[in-house]
């Protein structure tokens, strides 16, 4: 495996999610397009987003929605500043191919790309692998700096 660019510890102070709910853990590659990630919490008995023993496939998406929040984290440091807080509105032709993730050995490893972005809103595509195997892909869309519509 690659060295990481970002660890536990920097993709911490990008992010709202503190603690277990920060689910990534390095940040392994990135452009102002694109960023790829690696965790290795999904397996954890105390995974916060488990529910009824078993962390399920769904998951996934927040793993998505937190890549996004990095590289939102990321490009704002990059031009001196830090990211407007946003909220997950949207997700959009989520494919999910387990249901269940929490029995897979080894790491997982994220690729979010940047499809629109304005000062209000950004939207990413996110696919999540294990193995080889894709486990998830979709779209989602964050509000940027203000409360979800309704």
């Amino acid at each position: 495996m690659s060295t990481p660019l970002l660890d536990r510890a920097g993709i911490l102070a990008l992010l709202p999610h503190q603690h277990a709910m920060c689910l990534w853990d390095e940040v392994v590659a990135w452009d102002v397009q694109r960023i790829r990630l690696r965790a290795r919490n999904h397996a954890d008995p105390a995974h916060p987003l488990r529910a009824r023993g078993r962390l399920h496939a769904l998951a996934l998406c927040e793993y998505g929605a937190q890549a996004m929040a990095v590289h939102g984290g990321l490009l704002a440091a990059g031009q001196g500043g830090t990211a407007v807080a946003g909220v997950l509105v949207a997700l959009r032709e989520v494919e999910l191919a387990v249901a269940r993730i929490d029995d897979l050995d080894g790491v997982l490893e994220g690729e979010a790309e940047l499809v629109a972005a304005s000062a209000a809103s950004q939207q990413y595509a996110f696919r999540i692998h294990h193995a080889g195997r894709l486990l998830a892909s979709g779209r989602a869309a964050a509000m940027l700096g203000g409360e979800p519509p309704g």
